[in-house]
């Protein structure tokens, strides 16, 4: 098949009728060995940015108040922290030599327990908003997977929890346009990874225990940023890839193309969402950008308008899409229709993607000003302002009633340094 590989290797051999069970969207899978305390990868366990209902998370907190602990992190990045059982990791990286590294925390007390360079040098960036560790790690409880762009390339690493490489492979060539932060995507046996670039992308899939490739796809010659989203649409487990002017899905174990359609604007940042019957998209190259198109694979575009929410992802509940546009402008759509319920401005300039907890959506801005406001059609309530560090890019992981964030503070001269905090009652 054109731009279709397909790896089979030894033991990887998947039964009929073993794929997860029919949930919108694809939950944690017991053979990962994690659980929904966990948040073990880019936007939490359900892959949408919703934490579990029970959770209960402060609302007010501070740089001295409701902090359970606060450690501070070597170097620079944007990924966001991967909570599993008594760790955290994190993805940073040395912007005068080039170091990429993950870095390993205590959970209970925030103790740096190890430091793992996975690249000395040879980190690539762009943007003066990115950073050449700007992925979230996945974890599956024994291994830690990440995505670097490195002297050329899009490289990915597994780790066992102790910090030492197990493999490392180049998915392909990677031409830097404004920066890299795709996350991988953990599946049954695999782990799925983007590297869609101006020079020619690539959708791959590796096998987690060996690192061999079993799959790889060949992309467009765009730029565009998103990670790989696993959605399951219709009964039937799926890769959704939004951006390069197309909304495309792929089957998760073979690679092979479900349909493509017409939807998306040429580069995106945003994961996308479903209900199961509708895939929500967001962009902001070159056209403001946010539709729903039918998951069907018919083209159907069900509605679409021009509002920019081209870095921070979209939250779900109950039939409502809960946003914050890059401008600062908290917004409710009705999600089948598009329409419209509410706006309210916050204020600032927003990179950070909301995390919906229960009623509450949490969501940060990049001067450090913290949100909370309630998930209601009804209209926008806000709930709290708090103030944690002077500039956030990385998203918030919110499990165990805590929150993790990656925060930086500037001194008085300018000098600037990040911190994790681990926030709760």
């Amino acid at each position: 098949m054109k731009n279709l590989m397909v790896v089979y290797f030894g033991l990887f051999v998947v039964a009929p009728g073993t794929l997860a069970p029919a949930a919108s969207p694809i939950r944690v899978d017991d053979a990962l060995q994690v659980s929904s305390g966990d948040w073990p990868w880019w936007r939490g366990p359900q892959r949408d940015g919703t934490a579990s209902a029970d959770q209960s998370p402060p609302l007010s907190f501070s740089d001295s108040k409701n902090v359970i602990w606060k450690s501070a992190v070597p170097g620079r990045g944007h990924g966001s922290p991967t909570v599993v059982n008594d760790r955290v990791y994190l993805a940073s990286a040395d912007e005068q030599s080039g170091a990429q590294m993950v870095l390993c925390f205590d959970r209970a007390d925030g103790h740096p327990l190890w430091q793992t360079v996975v690249h000395a040098s040879g980190g690539m960036r762009k943007n003066n908003k990115s950073t050449a560790a700007s992925s979230t790690p996945a974890c599956d409880g024994k291994r830690i997977f990440i995505n670097f762009p490195n002297d050329g390339g899009l490289h990915t690493t597994a780790l066992d929890i102790e910090g030492n490489i197990l493999w490392q492979r180049r998915i392909g060539d990677y031409v830097m346009h404004q920066g890299y932060g795709a996350s991988p995507a953990l599946y049954r046996e695999l782990v799925i990874v983007s590297a869609d670039n101006k020079g020619g992308g690539s959708l791959a899939a590796l096998n987690r225990i060996s690192g061999q490739t079993v799959w790889q796809r060949e992309r467009p010659q765009k730029p565009n940023y998103p990670s790989p989203t696993l959605l399951r649409i219709d009964g039937k487990d799926q890769i959704i890839m939004v951006g390069c002017d197309q909304v495309a899905s792929f089957d998760p174990l073979t690679g092979e193309t479900n349909w493509e359609v017409e939807g998306a604007t040429t580069e995106c940042v945003t994961s996308t969402l479903t209900d199961g019957k509708l895939v929500y998209t967001s962009g902001g190259y070159p056209k403001n950008h946010m539709s729903a198109v039918a998951a069907d694979g018919s083209g159907n575009l069900v509605w679409e308008n021009d509002s920019r929410l081209y870095v921070p992802s979209l939250v779900i509940r109950d039939g409502y899409l809960y946003g914050v546009l890059d401008a600062g402008i908290a917004m409710c759509w009705e999600a089948k229709t598009g329409k419209e319920m509410w706006k309210s401005r916050l204020g600032g300039t927003f990179s950070s993607s909301p995390v919906l907890v229960g009623d509450n959506v949490y969501i940060s801005n990049e001067d450090g000003d913290f949100f909370i406001f309630e998930a209601s059609p009804a209209g926008f309530q806000q709930l709290a302002k708090n103030s944690l560090g002077k500039q956030v890019f990385a998203t918030p992981s919110i499990c165990g009633s805590r929150i993790y964030h990656r925060v930086a503070q500037l001194s008085d001269s300018g000098q600037r340094q990040e911190y994790l905090y681990c926030l709760g009652e």
